[in-house]
């Protein structure tokens, strides 16, 4: 029984850690004002472009309000990309029911749902599970810690093996035609009127999440380097509670060197580099991974803006 109640304790540890699986530091750069998010809100709709604050996750948010490069705005309340939904309270569901959603898309493996447990959604609401593989990382995660061996964590995460795993997963975001296939159901998705409001999100909110909201931005026009802003802002969402899994690893005994989550943890820019280098070998661009990697047309696209973009 003892066993058993350890390896429980570990892997809802575990699982915490990963809710940082996809993210950034919090020494990323404050947001201008003219693109930031609005202020935490407690309840109700979102303002433009602003952080859902919930109980159960801290990397839900708003994607709207965002300028593209012809002066428009993505409209606020359309589209939203969080972390795992898995532990969201009472509260944070009438929270989400609030915003009236109508698409919610999980892209975590079954494995992730089994460890995490399944989301936590209105009633009436139903999840589209859209899995993508992450390259075994979530499972590599738990067996290091799991493993409470120093030795066995440096060898696995140390001495830059944990970046290594990152740039290997964003790579696959453009190599793999499995997670091409999941992300571009996404945007056909999104281009569909009766599929909006639509919600996102994968186990951090910051990798797979954070690739979906960085070319869909692209997409309808948001330039680059503001598309990136908004990719690295995981990091201000899941400074504290990151910082707090490694405490609590440590003070468990489970890590005796927590910070070797940290390049898994956080969201950087040279892992989107990564995932953009491969799309200018494989594509010459993002537009040509659009229509031809992901494979929508232009007519997809063309509705994409229309519904998003004011």
């Amino acid at each position: 029984m003892r066993t058993i109640r350890i390896r429980r304790t570990a892997a809802g540890l575990v699982s915490a850690a990963l809710l940082t699986t996809l993210t950034s530091c919090s020494s990323a750069e404050s947001p201008s004002s003219a693109d930031a998010p609005a202020k935490p809100v407690s309840q109700g709709r979102t303002a433009s472009g602003g952080l859902v604050e919930l109980e159960g996750a801290v990397n839900v948010r708003d994607l709207g309000g965002l300028r593209t490069e012809h002066g428009k705005r993505l409209r606020a309340g359309r589209v939203f990309r969080a972390d795992s939904l898995a532990k969201l309270t009472d509260a944070d569901v009438r929270k989400l029911d609030s915003l009236d959603l109508r698409t919610v898309i999980d892209y975590r493996v079954p494995f992730e749902v089994e460890q995490e447990g399944a989301d936590r959604l209105p009633k009436g609401l139903d999840v589209t599970a859209r899995p993508i593989d992450d390259s075994g990382l979530y499972a590599k995660t738990m067996e290091a810690i799991g493993s409470k061996d120093p030795v066995k964590q440096q060898e696995m995460l140390g001495d830059g093996k944990a970046e290594r795993m990152m740039k290997e997963i964003y790579r696959s975001f453009v190599i793999s035609p499995e997670s091409r296939g999941q992300f571009a159901a996404t945007l056909r998705d999104l281009a569909q009127r009766d599929k909006a409001p639509l919600l996102f999100h994968c186990t951090s909110g910051k990798d797979r999440t954070g690739w979906t909201a960085y070319v869909l931005l692209r997409a309808v026009g948001v330039p680059a380097e503001k598309a990136e802003k908004e990719y690295l802002r995981s990091n201000e969402y899941r400074a504290e509670a990151d910082r707090k899994t490694r405490e609590g690893l440590k003070a468990g005994g489970y890590m005796e060197n927590p910070d070797l989550l940290i390049p898994l943890q956080e969201v950087r820019e040279d892992y989107l580099d990564e995932a953009l280098d491969q799309v200018e070998k494989e594509h010459g661009g993002l537009d040509r991974y659009l229509t031809d990697g992901l494979g929508l047309d232009r007519s997809t696209l063309h509705k994409l803006r229309a519904r998003l973009v004011r």
